[in-house]
């Protein structure tokens, strides 16, 4: 098969490989072509502003696109520029590919410890959730049978903040109950990104995260255990937690077949104190 790779950065890079691995051609689209490694194929293309040639009788398209920073105007360009651009250059290649899109699971707005499943009500509670839940509206009005990959927290090699908090005595735990964090090894996303790509009559959109929600104090001391490190002190919490409190469940995901090689974050962060796995470009 053909698979393009839009936004061949950490996660996309994983992903192309993956495909690679399989036997298939990958193209890799990336501003900087040069840090797209073989056997992906990298295109230098700035997908905020230029529409991609999508070379006809692509079989599969992965949109996975990041911002460069929080701000409302980065994300715009980034997530619903980049989006209208890729979709622009499917439709002049008049091919019929099988379309990826990642987005997040910051859009369900979500704070009293509650499951979340792909029903619960996607409502933006921030600017750039708002920007997220545009990209999502454009992708539906323009690409109605595209499968939708809301992604929880990824972490990995090179996405290693919650370490770097503990090991440098930065982190915090809650005065009280922490909230619900939810996450996803690089690794699992990219697999289940490929797993949605080559899925027969896939659903509209899938969550993506591992087993198990899990307080985020929980996860610091955890870490701090691993890393022989203080456990945090404690902190007055300051208002309403970035990102609520919510429990995302994988169940639909994990009906078509897939399992996460880290179904939770003791096996994953594990591996990345380990060193395993590969930081890319």
């Amino acid at each position: 098969m053909d698979i393009v790779i839009a936004g061949c950065g950490d996660l996309g890079i994983e992903t192309g490989l993956r495909f690679a691995a399989r036997g298939h051609r990958v193209t890799g689209l990336r501003r900087r072509a040069e840090l797209v490694p073989a056997p992906i194929v990298g295109r230098a293309v700035d997908l905020r502003q230029e529409v991609p040639r999508i070379e006809p009788g692509t079989d599969v398209v992965v949109v996975a696109v990041a911002a460069g920073s929080r701000e409302v105007d980065e994300y715009r360009a980034t997530y619903v520029d980049g989006l209208r651009n890729v979709l622009d250059g499917i439709a002049a290649s008049g091919s019929d590919p099988r379309l990826v899109v990642v987005s997040s699971t910051a859009v369900y707005d979500v704070d009293d410890g509650s499951a979340v499943t792909e029903d619960t009500p996607a409502v933006a509670s921030t600017p750039t959730s708002e920007v997220l839940l545009d990209a999502e509206a454009l992708l539906r009005s323009r690409a109605p049978g595209a499968v939708l990959a809301r992604l929880s927290g990824v972490y990995g090699p090179g996405r290693e903040r919650l370490v770097d908090q503990v090991r440098n005595g930065t982190a915090r735990r809650s005065s009280g109950t922490s909230p619900h964090t939810n996450r996803i090894h690089r690794d699992d996303a990219a697999a289940a990104l490929v797993h949605l790509a080559t899925l027969d009559d896939p659903a509209p959109t899938y969550l993506v995260t591992d087993d198990e929600p899990v307080r985020l104090d929980d996860v610091y001391t955890f870490l701090a255990a691993e890393l022989g490190a203080p456990e945090p002190p404690r902190a007055e919490a300051s208002g309403r937690q970035a990102g609520g409190d919510k429990r995302l469940s994988n169940a639909l995901l994990r009906s078509t077949g897939w399992a996460p090689r880290y179904p939770s974050f003791r096996e994953g962060y594990r591996a990345v104190l380990a060193g395993e796995g590969t930081r890319h470009p």
